[in-house]
């Protein structure tokens, strides 16, 4: 299965996070992240890996995913070859505010990390993204169906 994905995630506390090479501290607010990736040799295992707590830091998102304060409250996905990664980014971003070059470091993107206050608005935005592409999309539910299928 390919597609791409978007992870919502919650952080519960302001704090300074490390994340590899590209920031020695950040500061995440406190609020909801919207993370844009796609996986388009092995969704499943993909998703089922953000979802782990048990992994090697790889990613920029590892670095945020591992910190106490944060969890993974949505998951919103497609099951498609369509390259949509960016378009996706590009369009999420433009109402919320976007974490400079954060999960972009394989493209031409401002950032695959977009800040919102709300969860009510993260997901609004990722859904209007998806239907101005015209893309099906799924939610966790479909996805741990999916998974309990295999």
């Amino acid at each position: 299965m390919k597609g791409t994905y978007c992870l919502i995630i919650s952080k519960n506390k302001t704090s300074s996070l490390k994340v590899g090479n590209l920031y020695q501290r950040h500061k995440f607010k406190q609020g909801f992240y919207v993370y844009i990736g796609s996986a388009m040799n092995s969704l499943i295992p993909r998703i089922n890996r953000h979802l782990s707590n048990e992994k090697k830091l790889h990613w920029h998102i590892d670095y945020l995913l591992k910190n106490r304060y944060t969890n993974i409250r949505e998951i919103i996905f497609t099951d498609s070859h369509k390259r949509i990664e960016c378009q996706l980014a590009n369009s999420i971003s433009k109402d919320g505010e976007e974490i400079q070059g954060f999960g972009c470091s394989d493209c031409d993107c401002n950032s695959h990390l977009i800040y919102f206050k709300t969860k009510k608005e993260a997901i609004e935005n990722i859904k209007q993204a998806y239907n101005q592409l015209n893309i099906r999309y799924y939610d966790l539910d479909d996805f741990y169906k999916l998974i309990v299928k295999k």
